[in-house]
């Protein structure tokens, strides 16, 4: 069994979007033939991309799972999305992984979503290698882009393991530093054995010592016999590399061309003799219900334990992806789901194809398995065995940044629209469903408009519901400048008892954000006791609709101080009108303005855009907070108003294109400009007359 755990390879492709990571998964398939045929991206038939939004896109919009196996090695290989609108499934997915090959474009180089891939790295001690990819196309330049590389990466520091033979359109091939040895491809990723050519002599051998004394600082005995002249064996080097890349000591750069398979082959041989197995990775720390630690090893004769890191929507309902850490799984059993805290029953156990699964009859520590039909396990939970109950600390999904109103287009959709959407955010949690309380429109919001676009088009293709996509309603607020004192007065007869409620207030401003105080300073029973919670009851329902634009009032306080009352007339009610009338003439003379939301904004952009950025951001009424640097890019902090910033996704990608990323959280509420707030005033009066 342990010889079983330590041939498990588990590897997500990561790197930004169009960096080549399906072609290279394409190419790892053919090699390995369990595929016929390399697919292409852009005919949209690779055993990756099978949803057919991808296949319109030609990018990936969710991570694709494949088994397969490689010289005697089983491989989980997961190929991640690269755009940042679907950059949740990414991170979701490069949990369950042991390593990541990081997949950079030799012609465009490092990009945004290359580096958070790189952090998340980082944060989760996960080993990685690069690939310099696109070797054979115009404008490619290998020196170029791992300069690129090592600026923008800098821990643990890339070092080269290979150099391509050839550039551009002339690219023939891959040296391999380690055993020195030169291998040319034809088309069909077959590889021959060739003498280094003459003219990479010098350059080879002083990246080779230059590769010898990066390898050896992993190991203080091979370092210090290198060091006193001693020569290396290429195994000494191999054991050395692998312990240096397990301890993040730094990152092995590959080089070839996913569509000419150049390359690609070494990859696949260096996963199995480099990258960690789930042995090598060790223990994983997870939670018992009392917040202690508890280490989970990968040992076939511990308890149960694994977490789901993706749920996908199959024909038979729907699949989650567990990822075994500790323990094994037979075909079928029980579970414990300790975050739901129930257990649950499973029948069947398979691993991913792409397009397809195939049943398996056990799943060691390591494994990667789909387990079917499960009824209330959703992404992120832990199943385990109930002996030994534990959590782990999951990742969540990123922040969101785009919120939309959702109608049906067809009229009675209502209901079949909301558990449709639900249905989908079980497969995609970085989708949120929600309802405004004040609109009582349903909004759905995710990581950018493309996302949300991709979401509105799988709910017509999977369950026949077209949408309509508008701005949600901005939450405006209205509050008070003035300090006031009015009467309210309720007085009707209308046979037998009439209505009599009679009460003064002072109405003042308070600080933003403090909300509504009510203050009783009534004496000497000029309204009886019984009588005073219908006063706030009345000035508080009518605060709901402002006398600017009828959004909510907020941040005042009323001071109940005066009012008379009739023995017999008097009602709990006609103090509620009494109260609701005060709180309008008051409103009237107080000063009313209106209060827009404001957001803090922080946009992460390369430094060549941002003069654009900032020219928006002014334009847009933003107030920039402060600026600094992130690698290559510059970051700004800003506060601007939500109105102007509901659809900031697609100006953005506009403006650096799509290099550019940010997130929107809410901040505070401000005194909205007067030319800006009669719009809004006057749209308000047009929706009344309309409605």
């Amino acid at each position: 069994m342990s010889e079983k755990i330590e041939k498990i390879r588990n590897i997500a492709l990561a790197g930004h979007s169009g960096s080549g990571k399906t072609t290279i998964s394409e190419a790892l398939l053919f090699n390995a033939k369990v595929i016929d045929r390399l697919g292409r991206v852009e005919d949209g038939n690779t055993a990756m991309d099978s949803e057919p939004e991808e296949v319109k896109r030609s990018s990936s919009i969710t991570s694709g799972l494949f088994q397969y196996e490689w010289k005697k090695h089983t491989i989980n290989l997961i190929d991640t999305p690269g755009d940042q609108n679907f950059f949740s499934d990414a991170i979701g997915c490069l949990q369950a992984a042991d390593s990541a090959v990081i997949v950079i474009d030799a012609v465009d180089g490092v990009k945004v979503q290359t580096e958070e891939s790189w952090e998340f790295a980082a944060t989760h001690n996960l080993p990685c290698v690069i690939f310099m990819n696109k070797l054979d196309k115009e404008r490619a330049d290998f020196a170029q882009a791992l300069e690129d590389a090592k600026a923008s990466l800098q821990e643990p520091r890339p070092i080269i393991l290979q150099l391509p033979i050839g550039a551009k359109e002339e690219l023939k091939g891959v040296v391999d530093l380690v055993n020195m040895k030169a291998y040319t491809y034809d088309g069909s990723g077959n590889r021959t054995a060739i003498d280094i050519p003459a003219d990479m002599q010098e350059t080879v051998e002083a990246e080779k010592e230059a590769l010898i004394e990066n390898i050896a600082e992993a190991d203080d005995t091979l370092l210090e016999r290198y060091l006193e002249g001693e020569a290396l064996t290429d195994a000494e080097l191999n054991g050395a590399l692998k312990k240096g890349i397990l301890n993040r000591v730094f990152v092995p750069v590959l080089c070839g061309a996913a569509t000419s398979n150049i390359g690609i082959d070494l990859l696949a041989d260096f996963v199995t003799t480099c990258m960690p197995s789930p042995a090598d990775r060790g223990p994983w720390t997870a939670k018992d219900g009392d917040g202690n630690d508890v280490v989970c090893a990968p040992d076939p004769a511990e308890p149960f334990a694994g977490f789901v890191f993706k749920t996908v929507s199959a024909f038979s309902g729907l699949l989650s992806f567990v990822r075994v850490v500790s323990g094994s799984l037979g075909s079928d059993g029980s579970l414990f789901n300790a975050i739901q805290e129930e257990n649950e029953r499973f029948n069947q156990l398979m691993v991913s194809k792409g397009k397809k699964q195939d049943s398996v009859n056990e799943a060691v520590p390591g494994a990667i398995v789909a387990v079917p039909k499960l009824k209330l396990t959703k992404t992120g939970d832990t199943l385990c065995d109930p002996a030994r109950k534990v959590i782990f600390d999951c990742v969540k999904p990123l922040p969101l940044v785009v919120s939309f109103a959702v109608q049906p287009k067809n009229k009675g959709d209502e209901d079949k629209l909301q558990s449709s959407i639900t249905k989908l955010t079980e497969e995609d949690p970085s989708l949120v469903l929600s309802r405004d309380a004040e609109s009582k429109a349903i909004i759905l919001s995710g990581r950018g408009q493309i996302h949300i676009e991709t979401a509105v088009e799988r709910l017509k293709r999977k369950f026949n519901v077209e949408v309509v996509l508008d701005l949600p309603k901005i939450p405006y607020r209205e509050t008070f400048t003035k300090k006031v004192r009015v009467q309210g007065r309720h007085k009707k007869q209308s046979g037998g008892h009439g209505q009599f409620g009679d009460c003064w207030i002072q109405m003042e401003p308070m600080e933003r954000g403090e909300g509504f105080e009510f203050v009783d300073q009534i004496v000497g029973g000029a309204i009886p006791k019984n009588y005073i919670p219908a006063v706030e009851k009345g000035i508080i329902e009518a605060a709901e609709k402002g006398p600017l634009a009828g959004f909510p009032c907020v941040d005042f306080r009323t001071i109940l101080d005066f009012g008379s009352y009739h023995s017999v007339d008097s009602s709990e009610m006609a103090f509620k009108i009494a109260g609701s009338l005060a709180f309008k003439k008051a409103a009237v003379e107080a000063g009313p303005v209106l209060l827009e939301p404001i957001m803090e904004i922080t946009v992460t952009t390369p430094e060549e855009y941002m003069g654009d950025v900032m020219g928006h951001l002014n334009s847009k009424r933003g107030r920039v907070l402060g600026m600094d640097s992130k690698g290559k890019n510059q970051v700004v902090k800003a506060h601007v108003p939500m109105g102007e910033f509901q659809s900031y996704d697609p100006d953005l990608r506009s403006m650096t294109g799509g290099r550019g990323k940010f997130t929107l959280t809410f901040s505070h509420y401000e005194i909205m400009p007067t030319q800006e707030a009669q719009k809004v005033i006057e749209a308000a009066e047009t929706e009344n007359q309309q409605a």
